[in-house]
């Protein structure tokens, strides 16, 4: 793996604005990739620290956002109606990762997201499936907990754009079997890695459950599983 050399505050003033940590490789590989956080969470949210550290290894570029509706509020869930303008900022984040210096520029562009971060990161590919190359989705929210007739995928049969979902075994927002059913909605190519005894924060939160996947491999794990998959779209990771 390769050190990155810095990361620093990331700012990009389109309307809605962009906010949050940009991490720049040593050796880019020609790949980006936009991380969005969950509904209670923000763009300093461990897990995505944790894999934005193991995607700039391998060289990419890497921003961690703080969606519109969080740069108003320091604490909450995004309010009603506020959905469609958290997906204008992640478009923002996408471009402005493309309109970075030419030696920082990336070929590809993926975009991912925790929980809602995820949830809208796939809406916006079924509205304009060329925004991005491909999406990593941690913790996609299927349904609200001990709501499971409720689901999200009202939009995945327009979803044209390849998807790695990460889900946890223990998750209480969507089983590993409803997410694998729900999958055969999507046209575009998908694949599902399971996390053994992970719940909805896929081991990143306080307590980590006996017999779970060991935390710290978590984020190689979500690496390998995404090079594997989309190759040869980054056929360059780690070279």
């Amino acid at each position: 793996m390769l050190a990155h050399v810095d990361v620093t505050p990331f700012a990009d003033d389109s309307a809605p604005q962009v906010r949050g940590f940009l991490h720049r490789p040593a050796a880019p590989s020609g790949n980006a990739l936009v991380l969005a956080h969950g509904a209670g969470s923000n763009c300093d949210a461990p897990l995505l620290v944790a894999v934005a550290g193991a995607f700039v290894d391998a060289g990419f570029t890497v921003l961690r956002c703080d969606l519109p509706y969080r740069q108003k509020r320091a604490h909450g869930p995004p309010a009603f109606g506020e959905a469609a303008e958290d997906r204008d900022g992640l478009r923002n984040a996408v471009n402005a990762l493309r309109r970075l210096e030419p030696k920082d520029s990336s070929e590809r562009v993926f975009l991912g997201g925790h929980s809602y971060g995820g949830r809208q990161a796939t809406m916006l590919a079924a509205d304009d499936p060329g925004v991005v190359s491909g999406l990593l989705l941690l913790s996609y929210p299927l349904h609200p907990p001990r709501q499971p007739s409720q689901h999200r995928t009202a939009h995945f049969p327009s979803l044209r754009t390849p998807a790695l979902f990460v889900q946890g075994t223990r998750d209480p927002f969507g089983s590993v079997e409803e997410v694998r059913i729900a999958l055969q909605l999507i046209p575009a190519r998908t694949a599902l890695l399971a996390l053994d005894g992970a719940g909805h924060d896929l081991l990143f939160g306080r307590r980590t459950p006996r017999g779970a996947d060991n935390v710290s491999e978590v984020p190689r794990r979500l690496l390998g599983a995404f090079s594997v998959f989309f190759e040869p779209e980054t056929r360059r990771i780690g070279r």
